[in-house]
C-alpha cells in the first residue's frame, strides 16, 4: 500500500488497516475544508483577547497580529509540505511518524489530542457564558452542555452535513464582522480616533516608548488566536481532489484569518477609549475591552449582535474541533497506538472516535463551566500541546525530506531545511513565553505519553519474542 493512500471504488480512502470499517468517506471540496479551518480558528478570535494584547503590547495590537500570522506562516508552509506527501487523516501524527519514526509520531499525536480536546472544552464553555449572559435564568453549564450534544449530533450525520451547516454560520460570523467594520470605519471617520491613527502598528506611547520585546511577548498570547487552522490537514482523507487541495487551504485559511485579525484589531485599538497603561494596571478590565470599546463608541446593538455571534459561532468552533480530535483519535486507533475500536468507521464516518472526543470534552466542558476558574485552567493548558505538535512537525519536515529522502524531488535547502528550524525556533520560543501553569500540564501529559509509549514498546517486543 502506498504512503499516500488510495481512493476505493465507494469514495473511501484506502489505507492500511484493511477493510472499510476502517476506511473514511471523501466528500469534502475546497471550500469545505476553509469553512472547517476558519469555524476552528473564529474569524472574530481577537475579541476576547484583545484587551490583554493591548495592554502586554503596549498598545501595537495590530502590529502583534501581523507578526503573528508570519510566525504561523512558517508552520503552515511545513503542514503543506507534508500533507502532500503523507495526506492522511492524523495529521501531525502521521507526518511525525513518516518523517520521525513511530515513537516521534505517538508523541506528536500525544501533545496534539491535548490540544484537539481541549480547545472545543473551552470554545464550548464561551458559548455557555455568552448564551448566560443572554439568557441568565439558565446556567452556563446547561447551555455547554446543550452546545455538546448539538455539534456531536451534526459531526455524527456526517462530515459533509457539518460543513454545510457549518457554512451557514460562518457566514453569519463574517456578516456580523463586517457589520463591524462598516460601523467602525463610519463612527472613525464622523468622530475622529481615540488614539493617533498609526498607534495600533507602534503603541500609544502611554508605557514608554515603542518596545519591540512587548510585542513579541504578546505573540506568545496571539498565537492562541491561529490554533486550530491546522485542523484542516486531519481531513486529508475525506477530500476530493488530491492532497494539493489540502495544502491550498492550510495557506489560504491562515492568510485570511491574518487579514481579519489585523483589520478587526487596528479598528477596534483606535476606537478604544482606555490607553494601554490603564488596562496593564487594571487586568480585570482586559477581558472585555473589545465590548467596552463598542459600546462607548457605537452602542449597545453592536454590543450584544457581537455577543450573540460569538455564543453561535464558538460552539460550531468547538464542533469543528470535536471533528478534528476524532480524526486524531480514528488515526492512533487505526495503527494500534490507541485501542483499535476508535478506528471502526460507519458509512465512512469514524463514530466511535467521535464519541469519545465528545464524552471527554463534554466532561472537561461541564466541569470548567461549574467552576469559578474553570475557564482559567483550560485556557492555560490548550497552547502547549499544539505548541509541541508543532515542533515536531517541523522536525519531520527536515527528517522526511533532508535525513529519510523520502521525497521525489531534490532537497530544497529553504523549503526543507531553513523554513522548518526557523519555524521550530519561533513554537519553542513561543513555550518558553508561556505560563508556568501551561508548562507543567504540559510536562505532565508528556511524561503520561512516554510512560504509555515504553508500555506499547514492551508489549510488542514482548509479542515478538513469543512469536506473536
Amino acid at each position: 500500500m502506498s504512503q499516500n493512500g488510495q481512493t476505493g471504488h465507494n469514495g473511501t480512502t484506502a489505507v492500511p488497516g484493511g477493510g472499510a470499517e476502517h476506511q473514511l468517506r471523501r466528500s469534502l471540496g475546497f471550500r469545505d475544508l476553509v469553512v472547517y479551518g476558519l469555524l476552528f480558528i473564529a474569524p472574530m478570535a481577537p475579541v476576547g483577547v484583545f484587551g490583554t494584547l493591548d495592554a502586554k503590547s503596549h498598545g501595537a495590537v495590530a502590529l502583534v497580529y501581523v507578526v503573528a500570522t508570519i510566525a504561523m506562516a512558517f508552520t503552515a508552509f511545513s503542514y503543506a509540505q507534508m500533507v502532500r506527501v503523507v495526506p492522511q487523516a492524523g495529521s501531525v501524527f502521521a507526518y511525525a511518524r513518516a518523517g520521525l519514526g513511530n515513537g516521534a509520531g505517538f508523541i506528536a499525536g500525544w501533545m496534539a489530542m491535548l490540544d484537539y480536546v481541549l480547545i472545543p472544552a473551552v470554545a464550548y464553555l464561551f458559548s455557555g457564558i455568552a448564551m448566560e449572559a443572554l439568557v441568565p435564568e439558565v446556567s452556563r453549564w446547561v447551555w455547554t452542555a446543550i452546545a455538546v450534544v448539538v455539534t456531536t449530533l451534526l459531526n455524527l450525520w456526517g462530515v459533509r452535513t457539518a460543513a454545510r451547516v457549518g457554512f451557514l454560520v460562518l457566514a453569519m460570523e463574517i456578516v456580523v464582522l463586517v457589520v463591524f467594520v462598516i460601523t467602525a470605519i463610519v463612527v472613525l471617520a464622523q468622530d475622529g480616533a481615540e488614539r493617533d491613527w498609526l498607534s495600533p502598528l507602534s503603541g500609544d506611547g502611554t508605557q514608554g516608548a515603542f518596545a519591540l520585546s512587548a510585542v513579541v511577548g504578546a505573540v506568545s498570547v496571539a498565537v492562541l488566536s491561529y490554533l486550530g487552522f491546522d485542523a484542516i490537514a486531519t481531513f486529508a482523507e475525506e477530500v476530493t481532489g488530491g492532497s494539493a487541495k489540502v495544502a491550498r487551504a492550510l495557506l489560504f485559511c491562515l492568510a485570511l484569518a491574518g487579514v481579519l485579525f489585523v483589520a478587526q484589531t487596528y479598528l477596534v485599538a483606535l476606537l478604544e477609549p482606555v490607553s494601554s497603561a490603564q488596562l496593564a494596571a487594571e487586568p480585570e478590565r482586559q477581558g472585555s475591552a473589545f465590548y467596552d470599546a463598542v459600546d462607548a463608541s457605537v452602542g449597545t446593538w453592536l454590543h450584544d449582535l457581537v455577543a450573540v455571534s460569538k455564543a453561535i459561532g464558538a460552539a460550531f468552533a468547538a464542533l469543528a474541533g470535536q471533528a478534528a480530535a476524532g480524526r486524531l483519535l480514528f488515526a492512533m486507533g487505526r495503527d494500534r497506538r490507541l485501542p483499535g475500536v476508535l478506528s471502526r468507521t460507519d458509512s465512512g464516518v469514524p463514530r466511535v472516535a467521535l464519541l469519545v472526543s465528545a464524552v471527554i470534552t463534554m466532561a472537561a466542558a461541564v466541569w470548567a463551566a461549574r467552576r469559578d476558574d474553570g475557564l482559567d485552567h483550560l485556557v492555560s493548558v490548550v497552547d502547549v500541546g499544539a505548541l509541541t505538535a508543532f515542533t515536531l512537525l517541523h522536525a519531520s519536515v527536515v527528517g522526511w525530506f533532508v535525513i529519510r529522502r523520502g521525497g521525489a524531488g531534490a532537497v530544497s535547502w529553504w523549503r526543507h531545511l531553513l523554513v522548518p528550524v526557523l519555524g521550530a525556533a519561533i513554537t519553542i520560543a513561543v513555550i518558553v513565553e508561556a505560563s508556568g501553569t501551561a508548562q507543567v500540564v504540559g510536562a505532565i501529559w508528556l511524561a503520561v505519553g512516554l510512560v504509555v509509549l515504553a508500555v506499547q514498546w514492551r508489549g510488542r517486543r514482548d509479542a515478538e519474542a513469543a512469536g506473536v
